[in-house]
C-alpha cells in the first residue's frame, strides 16, 4: 500500500512539472537589422533556423529598419516597452542603439557581425548585459587574399562608409598592415550610397589595380552600382563576406555568415538556459570564408592560377551559376 501511495505521488509529481512545463512561456527573442541586403538576411535566416531547430522554446519577433535611423531607434523602444527576453541586434549600429535604449540592463543582448566591438563600445563597464559574435578579418588576410589573385598589383583603393564604425575599422586595420609592410594605397570614404559612383571612379583615376571593401552594410547593399563602375575598368571588387560575393563581388577572405549566425544563435541558447553575459565574453569567427566569383573574373578579363582554384571554392560559376547558400 505505502509503495503504491509513492508510486502515485511521484506520477503526480511528474505530471505537475510537465504540465507547468507546458503552460511555461516561450522565451522572447527580439532580431532586429537595421537594413535589407544579402548578409544580414543570412544572418537573420540562419539564427532563426538555429533557434526553431533547438529544444527550447521561442516567440521570435523580427524587425528590419530599412535603412531609416529613426525608425530603428523606433522599434526598438517600442520592443523595449512591448517587453522581450533576448534582444539579437544585427550590425554595429544596431548594437549601439540596443546598447542606449537598453541601458538598464535587464534584458541580456547578443550582438551579430559587431567587427570591433571594443570600438563601438560594447565591451566596457556600461556593457556587461552585452555579449555577441564579432566578424572581424584579419589585415594580413585581406592583403593575401589580392596578393593571391593579382601578384602584380601596385596599390589598392580602400572605399567606405564614414558613418559605419564596423567598416572603418576593418579598413583602418588594413591600412595599417600596408604601412608596416610598405603596400601603396588609397582611400575614399562616403557619407551616403549617391556618392559611392564618384568615390569608385576618384580611387580608378588614382590608378589602383584593386578595390576592397569590408564588412560595409551600405556598400554591400549596392553591389551592383559598385561592381558595374569598377569592372567597366576592369578593376576586381574584393569584399569582406561571401554574400558580397554572391552579389557580384570578386573574391573574399573574409566572413561566413552561417557560420556567424550559428555562434550568435549559441549564444542565445547558453543564456535561455540560464548563464549570464558578463560572465560570457564575446566571440570571434571560428573559421573564414574563402570565395571566388568567376563570372566576375571572366568580366573583368582576370585568368586564376591553379593553385588560387584550388585553394579557394567557387561561388558563382563563368556562366553565373551561382553556389551561395547551397
Amino acid at each position: 500500500m505505502k509503495k503504491q501511495l509513492l508510486s502515485l505521488i511521484a506520477l503526480i509529481l511528474v505530471m505537475t512539472l510537465l504540465a507547468a512545463s507546458a503552460l511555461a512561456d516561450p522565451i522572447r527573442v527580439a532580431i532586429v537589422q537595421p537594413l535589407t541586403h544579402t548578409s544580414l538576411n543570412q544572418i537573420r535566416d540562419t539564427i532563426i533556423a538555429e533557434l526553431e531547430g533547438s529544444e527550447v522554446e521561442v516567440e521570435l519577433i523580427t524587425r528590419n529598419a530599412e535603412g531609416d535611423g529613426p525608425a530603428l531607434t523606433t522599434i526598438l523602444e517600442n520592443l523595449r516597452q512591448e517587453g522581450v527576453d533576448i534582444l539579437v541586434p544585427i550590425a554595429t549600429n544596431t548594437a549601439q542603439s540596443a546598447k542606449n535604449i537598453f541601458a538598464d540592463g535587464d534584458v541580456p543582448v547578443v550582438f551579430a557581425a559587431v567587427s570591433d566591438p571594443v570600438a563601438a563600445g560594447l565591451t566596457a563597464d556600461d556593457a556587461a548585459f552585452i555579449t555577441g559574435v564579432s566578424n572581424n578579418i584579419p589585415a594580413a588576410e585581406i592583403v593575401k587574399l589580392i596578393t593571391d589573385c593579382q601578384p602584380d598589383y601596385k596599390k589598392i583603393g580602400f572605399v567606405y562608409t564614414s558613418s559605419e564604425v564596423n567598416s572603418v575599422s576593418t579598413i583602418r586595420a588594413a591600412e595599417a598592415y600596408c604601412d608596416a609592410n610598405g603596400i601603396p594605397y588609397e582611400e575614399v570614404s562616403i557619407a551616403d550610397l549617391s556618392e559611392l559612383q564618384t568615390a569608385v571612379e576618384t580611387l580608378i583615376s588614382k590608378d589602383v589595380d584593386a578595390l576592397y571593401t569590408g564588412n560595409d552594410n551600405s556598400i554591400a547593399s549596392a553591389m551592383s552600382t559598385y561592381i558595374d563602375i569598377a569592372y567597366e575598368y576592369g578593376i576586381p571588387v574584393y569584399c569582406g563576406a561571401d554574400s558580397m560575393v554572391a552579389d557580384g563581388g570578386f573574391a573574399t577572405i573574409g566572413v561566413d555568415y552561417v557560420q556567424l549566425g550559428r555562434q550568435v544563435a549559441q549564444l542565445v541558447l547558453r543564456i535561455a538556459a540560464g548563464e549570464q553575459p558578463q560572465d560570457i565574453p564575446y566571440e570571434t569567427l571560428s573559421e573564414y570564408a574563402k570565395f571566388v566569383n568567376l563570372q566576375a573574373a571572366g568580366r573583368i578579363g582576370l585568368t586564376l592560377g591553379e593553385d588560387v582554384l584550388a585553394s579557394y571554392n567557387v561561388l558563382v560559376e563563368a556562366d553565373g551559376t551561382s553556389h551561395f547558400g547551397k
